[in-house]
């Protein structure tokens, strides 16, 4: 009778164990989240509605305070679905879809495993376009999907059977830089990633070349700090960046220099 418990008691802890995933291994979207919250599937949600340019804060954070639930009702109002600031089921099934016009780091994500899996040629640059879309379309021809040129469950899910041949390395140039502020002229305060520069200027943020620096990258700038790749601008072309600096006379004193750019992730 012992014995028979026993193996039932391993049987159990086994199921538990493996089949069922721990709680640090569920994918994002497989529980409920909300204002309050913790954790990093906030984070992966926060990049998620900043692709959808929908966040307006520049940094990911990973806490779920009034700036990420005030974008979950705007990703909700949008989708026409119910507006109640909670990131659930529903929400999720229609953030994860990764679609043309998303731009960030879930696109520059997707265009790796698109790389990987030999459908995708041009450069990371982040952002859903015509070129992705296209190129997400031939994947679906490949293993036989529906060929819409939309990534949903189903398409991401088959990407990422090569996730470990899609890794990026980190990238370390040299380029020339200069400063801009969310007053300057022709400047509206918002970046091409829907950050609020005029409500939230204690962020380190820059503009780029997407064919260079994604969008969406996190980037280690020498004299600047940590920044996010959120920004892109008619005058910036190839090895240059726009450092984003609040106040008017700080961003003169930068003017013009070469600068060292480490792209982290």
């Amino acid at each position: 009778m012992y014995r028979t418990l026993y193996t039932v008691i391993t049987a159990l802890v086994f199921i538990i164990g493996v089949l069922i995933p721990i709680k640090g291994e569920a994918a994002v979207g497989d529980r409920t989240l909300a204002k309050g919250m913790s954790h990093s599937d906030v984070k992966e949600l926060q990049e998620l509605l900043m692709a959808k340019g929908v966040y307006p804060y520049h940094t990911a954070t990973g806490y779920f305070g009034p700036i990420t639930e005030a974008s979950v009702k705007k990703f909700q109002e949008e989708s026409r679905i119910k507006i109640d600031g909670i990131a659930g089921p529903q929400t999720f099934q229609k953030v994860k879809v990764l679609r043309n016009g998303d731009i960030g780091k879930p696109v520059a994500n997707l265009q790796s495993l698109l790389k990987a899996w030999g459908v995708y040629s041009s450069p990371v640059d982040g952002i859903y376009g015509n070129g992705t879309r296209v190129a997400v379309s031939n994947f679906q021809k490949q293993k036989g999907l529906t060929a819409d040129g939309i990534a949903g469950p189903r398409t991401l899910t088959k990407l990422n059977e090569r996730a470990n041949q899609a890794s990026q390395n980190i990238k370390e140039l040299t380029v020339s830089s200069t400063a801009y502020t969310a007053t300057c002229q022709g400047c509206s305060g918002t970046t091409r990633m829907g950050i609020n520069l005029k409500a939230y200027d204690d962020g380190k943020v820059i503009a780029v070349d997407p064919n260079v620096i994604p969008l969406g990258s996190i980037v280690e700038v020498e004299g600047y700090g940590q920044a996010i790749a959120a920004d892109t601008g008619g005058a910036i072309d190839g090895n240059e960046i726009d450092v984003f600096i609040a106040k008017e006379e700080n961003a003169l004193k930068w003017g013009r220099k070469q600068v060292k750019v480490k792209v982290i992730e």
